[in-house]
């Protein structure tokens, strides 16, 4: 099997800031399909890559993911994507999207079972510490943008770890439930049609 992803050249898309089907000021999954023949006629695109898509808060310009399995309205919905894929792969462009596997928004349903209680079936899902024998985080990590990585949820009296923002809560990847629900996704996305991922801060 041919590494092709490693020859060919993408032409990576900003989706909110590409081309706008709809004249609501934000770029869409329509727009970038009427988009696909100039990209083809630039001469060497192979690929489109694309920026997250998923229904997400927008903290950090939808790298703070709230559903996998849904396409943020901002941008369409399924059927859009299913026939961007299809027009793509009309005109021999391969798609990769990214896929934010380190983290997943303070809004999914997956963190808010998590942070119901101590002993729910979820819980284990994120990475939660109590606090130290003063009161504080429970060590002095710091995150990427800044500040403590521990964010104290009071309901249940413990702190949860975000690498990012407070609002990106990291997984715990030593949950195998973590694991088969994430390949599940992956599965997903690949039987509509995606050629790959661009896997995004996989630091847990």
């Amino acid at each position: 099997m041919t590494s092709w992803w490693k020859e060919i050249v993408f032409y990576e898309i900003y989706i909110p800031s590409y081309f706008d089907s709809n004249n609501d000021g934000i770029g869409d999954l329509k727009g970038i399909g009427q988009k696909l023949d100039y990209l083809k006629e630039l001469g060497g695109v192979e690929g489109i890559w694309l920026t997250p898509f998923y229904s997400s808060p927008k903290v950090d310009n939808g790298y703070d993911i709230a559903d996998y399995y849904q396409v943020d309205a901002d941008y369409g919905d399924m059927a859009d994507f299913e026939q961007l894929i299809e027009a793509a792969h009309d005109r021999g462009i391969k798609v990769i999207v990214d896929m934010v596997l380190n983290h997943t928004s303070n809004q999914h349903e997956w963190f808010r079972e998590s942070k119901k209680s101590r002993d729910n079936k979820k819980r284990d899902w994120y990475i939660w510490e109590p606090s130290t024998n003063n009161d504080g985080p429970p060590n002095n990590w710091e995150s990427f943008f800044g500040g403590s990585a521990w964010e104290y949820d009071s309901m249940t009296g413990e702190y949860y770890y975000n690498a990012f923002a407070k609002e990106q809560v990291d997984l715990n990847w030593s949950n195998e439930n973590v694991k088969e629900a994430v390949f599940d996704v992956l599965r997903f996305w690949l039987d509509k049609g995606v050629d790959g991922f661009r896997l995004m801060s996989l630091i847990s």
